[in-house]
């Protein structure tokens, strides 16, 4: 192995991890060294489909290896801190999937270990790591919309027959799986200054959230709307306004373009994003760059966002009276 490669590793099996090892395969600084599962015969097989060197039937053998120098956490939000919390205690860097945790008091736990031990973990929230996530930002503070004003963000998928969806247990609902996306739209566009949040939600049998609608006011005068549900699909668009235009984004959970109209809805230009493996290798790029730095914590993720966003959530719920075990 070369030098100048990271031997990283992957906790659970899923389709995420999957999607994560397809692209590790093709990133440059990266060796696809272990899988980590709870059975020993998916972890083999897993590692014979992605080409991984180590495969382990248990999550504790994984993080034993002295050999692994990041670890990607793919299993369910319920079992996040549990996972991450294991990492830490054996000083392996940890990239953690969203939502982060469960909730912020499990976040803090995990952000105070991390820092008294001085090991790097950071949320894997894709979007904060894609390079065209800036330059959106850099558009709408550019002065070709004007004034941003308003911005909407919305994100659905008919998903509301999955266990993890619907079973508190798992943390099931829209917010943690699909909402945190326009939450953190509206935070990497607009900012943290929110000064009210309105809100409404739709739960089900289980007392889980659906869908959601969320109303950000910011302190500036600014309003975000926010939509994300379980029940059916929807445009999966960002558009932020201002009083010379607005930018539509194509998808905020993987943007791929951004279009400019004047405010006579006339198209005036067309950005494209730079080409991408999957849009994963991002966040493993910044977490290789910041351990080599000797962080703790990557700046387009930094701990202290990770947790407001996760207090936000909190207080959503606790509106909603959306409980789970691990809140107890």
């Amino acid at each position: 192995m070369s030098k100048e490669q990271n031997n990283v590793a992957i906790l659970g099996t899923g389709h995420i991890a999957a999607k994560m090892a397809a692209t590790l395969q093709q990133m440059k600084d990266v060796n696809c060294y272990a899988i980590g599962s709870r059975e020993q015969i998916r972890a083999e097989a897993f590692a014979k489909e992605w080409g991984f060197k180590q495969a382990y039937g248990s999550y504790e053998e994984l993080v034993k290896d002295p050999q692994v120098d990041l670890i990607y956490i793919a299993t369910p939000h319920s079992h996040h801190h549990e996972h991450a919390r294991l990492c830490l205690l054996h000083d392996k860097a940890v990239l953690c999937e969203k939502a982060f945790t469960a909730n912020a008091r499990q976040a803090e736990e995990l952000l105070q270990l991390a820092r008294e031990r001085n090991v790097f973990l950071t949320e894997a929230i894709w979007t904060r790591y894609m390079p065209f996530s800036a330059t959106i930002r850099e558009l709408v503070f550019s002065g070709v919309i004007g004034r941003p004003q308003m911005l909407t963000a919305s994100l659905g998928y008919p998903v509301a027959y999955k266990e993890r969806i619907t079973n508190p247990e798992l943390c099931g609902g829209a917010l943690l799986d699909l909402g945190v996306y326009p939450i953190n739209f509206a935070r990497m566009i607009f900012g943290t200054d929110i000064a009210e949040i309105r809100s409404h939600c739709v739960k089900n049998d289980k007392g889980v959230d659906m869908q959601e609608s969320i109303s950000l006011r910011y302190a500036d005068g600014k309003i975000a709307a926010l939509q994300a549900t379980t029940l059916c699909a929807n445009d999966r668009q960002g558009i932020i306004s201002g009083d010379k235009g607005y930018l539509i984004v194509d998808n905020i959970n993987n943007p791929h373009q951004a279009s400019l109209y004047d405010p006579d809805h006339q198209l005036v230009k067309i950005y494209d994003c730079p080409p991408q493996i999957s849009g994963y290798e991002y966040e493993v790029q910044a977490s290789i760059d910041a351990l080599r730095k000797g962080c703790i914590e990557c700046a387009a993720m930094p701990h202290a966002e990770t947790l407001a966003v996760m207090r936000l959530m909190d207080r959503l719920r606790e509106e909603w009276g959306v409980v789970y075990p691990m809140d107890e």
